[in-house]
């Protein structure tokens, strides 16, 4: 008997990589939550790049977040993290923008996947309830 996986077979949500900064930027202007040591800030994805059953997601950390070295090892753990949890609660047509914060390099990894799943249900909570319902 094989081993089953925890993902569900019907899942066809992709995971795709912004790399414009316009694309960063967008972002940045719309929906912001942050937890602990992860901030998340959530928009739709342009209509020039929009397809169907994906969401986009960036990865930054500033040089608050240590040398070059501690700033790689944020962004690996990030996405470490988002690869775990982004396919299962993410909705396509979003872009979603992580930022490290002071604390990632000690934080625990399943604190810090809750910090995630914290900040992403505070996000879509908030894109929720603007007018229009949800998007």
């Amino acid at each position: 008997m094989a081993a089953r996986s925890s993902r569900p077979e019907t899942l066809s949500l992709t995971l795709a990589r912004l790399t414009r900064r316009a694309d960063f930027l967008a972002a940045a202007r719309d929906i912001r939550k942050v937890s602990g040591v992860l901030t998340l800030e959530l928009t739709k994805t342009p209509v020039i790049a929009l397809s169907d059953s994906q969401a986009r997601i960036g990865f930054t950390a500033s040089r608050k977040a240590g040398n070059a070295v501690a700033r790689n090892r944020a962004k690996r753990r990030m996405r470490a993290a988002a690869q775990e949890r982004l396919p299962l609660v993410a909705r396509p047509g979003h872009d979603y923008v992580l930022i490290a914060r002071a604390g990632i390099l000690t934080r625990d990894f399943q604190a810090l996947l809750g910090d995630l799943d914290a900040a992403m249900t505070a996000a879509h909570a908030k894109l929720d309830s603007r007018p229009g319902g949800v998007s």
